[in-house]
């Protein structure tokens, strides 16, 4: 197994970082990986948004969730999806240019996240720890003021990053689920409850797959924090539907 497989398989979230700090070459080496990503087009529709000020990384921390550690992270990266920057450009080569649909959005926020992955690996072969924060896609109009986001601007994601402690070094990375779960040859198979019991909740122990999934359910999918992201989404892809 070579470096890159073995560092893949080993990353796992980081949420408590050690006081020692990421030195500016190496912040800039993961700053080029996620530059270097793949791209439709070759057209980066992402804007990385460094967030250096302390007080604003305290907000963050409230306003994501109430998640105290984001604010003690060394480094916080929010990739944007943003067509603005593109629309822009368009109009001031007098290209007349139609107003961005559901398609760009979506299209933005596979860049976004495609470059915000190269970060965490690069940051993961410097031994640096990260963890995603989709909570940056909550409460969208106190982030679109927040952040100063024009209209076609979209805080996708965000990460955190910061050397782990050693408890989190040592903690066990959960087990995910079997590959013939995940990958389906060819085409879709939909799947059965037996299916569901060996894929899902690998991680449940000796808990019931029932009483796992609905506490699952509960804690996740209709959590108040599953709801306030989808009507954010829903917000925001108002201003790519203005046809």
């Amino acid at each position: 197994m070579n470096t890159i497989i073995e560092s893949l398989l080993e990353r796992k979230s980081v949420r408590s970082f050690t006081e020692q700090d990421i030195s500016y070459e190496d912040k800039q080496l993961i700053l080029t990986a996620a530059m270097a990503a793949p791209t439709a087009g070759n057209q980066q529709m992402y804007t990385i948004l460094d967030i250096t000020d302390q007080k604003l990384k305290d907000t963050l921390a409230e306003t994501c969730d109430h998640q105290p550690f984001i604010a003690t992270a060394k480094m916080v990266l929010i990739f944007c999806a943003d067509f603005q920057k593109w629309y822009d450009a368009f109009c001031a080569a007098d290209c007349h240019p139609r107003t961005p649909g559901t398609g760009d959005f979506l299209l933005a926020v596979q860049d976004a996240a495609i470059a915000a992955q190269n970060t965490v690996t690069a940051a993961q072969s410097l031994g640096i720890g990260s963890c995603y924060i989709g909570d940056i896609m909550e409460n969208y109009e106190i982030h679109r003021d927040l952040l100063h986001l024009p209209e076609y601007v979209f805080p996708a994601l965000m990460l955190v990053f910061g050397y782990p402690t050693k408890q989190q070094q040592e903690r066990r990375k959960p087990e995910r689920a079997p590959m013939d779960f995940i990958v389906h040859e060819n085409s879709y198979r939909t799947l059965s409850r037996k299916d569901f019991e060996k894929g899902m909740g690998i991680n449940r122990g000796i808990t019931s797959y029932d009483d796992w999934m609905q506490a699952f359910c509960k804690r996740k999918y209709h959590s108040d924090f599953s709801l306030e992201m989808t009507r954010s989404v829903e917000e925001a892809l108002k201003n790519f539907r203005h046809q």
